[in-house]
């Protein structure tokens, strides 16, 4: 297992790095033992950037960075680090230069848009009684509740921030679509997949939060990647 990358997972908008326990979990039962997972400020691409670089660059070797959901876009920015070497997105946003979430977002609105909700200091919450319903509908409705109150908004401002020159464009990815997303639009996700020239696409028939639902699938897909890096 030695020959393969560190595997640096990236959470998206609404969570931390627990997002990834199922993930983490399917990758140590694969013997992959080298797995980091970034916990993001949540206020700003380019500090939620800042804060990948730094964990990436600490690790010795060849780096596979992971990103979901808005993860996506925080890899394509990190993934220019020197030492990664592929990327995966999973339900995540892979911008193009110029391009930012919320740009993204309005061309094709998604079915939990409207369960957003802004607070005086900002930052955009999903309503929490609906996040089950928004985020997570594959998964236990309890399950669904706890995520929702445990949720890490991010800076409504985030949204906004845009891509200087994306990382797929130099390094090999791969992509997971969530056909059932109702937060990242699938129509979004397809289009985004199939512009990277992924080595791989999958489609899932899963929620936006795949990495919970779909672990094994999810999993799956990392140790292809991995796998194949450690080939070249």
């Amino acid at each position: 297992m030695s020959d393969k990358p560190v595997i640096v997972l990236v959470h998206g908008f609404w969570g931390g790095a627990a997002h990834w326990n199922k993930v983490i979990v399917e990758l140590l039962q694969r013997g992959y033992t080298r797995i980091r997972a970034v916990e993001l400020p949540l206020t700003s691409l380019a500090e939620d950037v800042e804060r990948t670089r730094k964990l990436v660059a600490q690790q010795e070797g060849p780096v596979l960075l992971v990103g979901h959901s808005y993860g996506g876009a925080v890899i394509t920015e990190a993934g220019l680090a020197p030492n990664v070497a592929g990327l995966v997105y999973i339900a995540a946003f892979a911008p193009d230069s110029g391009e930012s979430p919320g740009g993204i977002t309005q061309q094709h609105t998604p079915v939990a848009a409207a369960n957003l909700q802004p607070d005086s200091d900002g930052y955009l919450w999903v309503k929490p009684e609906l996040f089950h319903e928004s985020f997570c509908q594959d998964l236990p409705q309890q399950d669904g509740l706890v995520m929702g109150l445990t949720q890490k908004a991010p800076l409504a401002s985030t949204f906004g921030d845009t891509i200087g020159t994306p990382a797929w464009k130099h390094k090999p990815s791969w992509y997971q679509i969530s056909t059932e997303d109702r937060m990242i639009a699938p129509q979004n996700q397809q289009r985004m997949a199939a512009r990277l020239g992924a080595k791989k696409i999958i489609s899932l028939a899963a929620s936006h939060a795949s990495l919970a639902s779909r672990a094994s699938e999810v999993a799956g897909l990392i140790d292809e990647a991995a796998s194949a890096l450690a080939k070249n």
